[in-house]
């Protein structure tokens, strides 16, 4: 029987992501991903619908509080991630707060914020950091994906989501939205992240 471990969010944009990573462009019709020995699943498989908590400062400490919420309240194997982009320019914000930096979480309001703030300064050096949180039978493993790279001075193409139009990743010419998504999915820091957290789980079973 597969090892069931659930992917500690409702955001379908990461589910989409996460399974490109995987290699597996659509989930089966319970929204599972095979790997190997184990068996990949949404919150919704468990019935958790909400948002769960993210209270803290940094990104660490949020990915840690999602995957600990559900281990204690549904006892199953799970991960969490949290991401932050951190612009050099802005002293590293928006951090911790990327996803609703704006006051909100439209994706535009919050892209719109960052070139207001960053004008046409020269420094444009930013990066996308990933931390994921791996719960396993009681314990806890992390895993971190950090992709460097710089922000354009104008939004540019249509894929991904979030800041992906003005993050141009370092040795690319191309903005996130503007590249073929198995291309992010192999260099992204969620990519590198969850191929991390794909090695822990080979080896486990090997």
């Amino acid at each position: 029987m597969l090892q069931k471990i659930i992917f500690a969010t409702n955001n379908a944009h990461k589910v989409r992501e996460i399974n490109e990573i995987l290699r597996s462009l659509t989930p089966n019709s319970r929204g599972v991903v095979n790997l190997d020995g184990y068996e990949i699943v949404t919150m919704n498989t468990i019935g958790h619908t909400t948002d769960l908590p993210e209270t803290h400062e940094t990104i660490l400490e949020n990915a840690i509080e999602k995957a600990e919420y559900l281990f204690e309240h549904y006892k199953v194997d799970c991960f969490s991630e949290d991401t932050g982009l951190e612009i050099d320019a802005l002293a590293g914000k928006p951090g911790v707060h990327t996803a609703h930096y704006s006051g909100s979480r439209d994706p535009q309001s919050n892209i719109d914020l960052v070139l207001k703030q960053m004008g046409n300064t020269v420094i444009r050096s930013a990066r996308f950091r990933t931390i994921i949180c791996l719960i396993l039978k009681g314990e806890k493993h992390i895993f971190e994906g950090v992709c460097e790279g710089k922000i354009a001075l104008k939004p540019s193409g249509t894929e991904g989501f979030g800041y992906d139009p003005i993050f141009q990743p370092q040795g690319y010419d191309r903005t996130f939205a503007e590249m073929d998504g198995t291309i992010k999915s192999q260099i992204s820091h969620r990519a590198l992240a969850t191929q991390k957290l794909i090695g822990f789980l080979e080896d486990l079973i090997y």
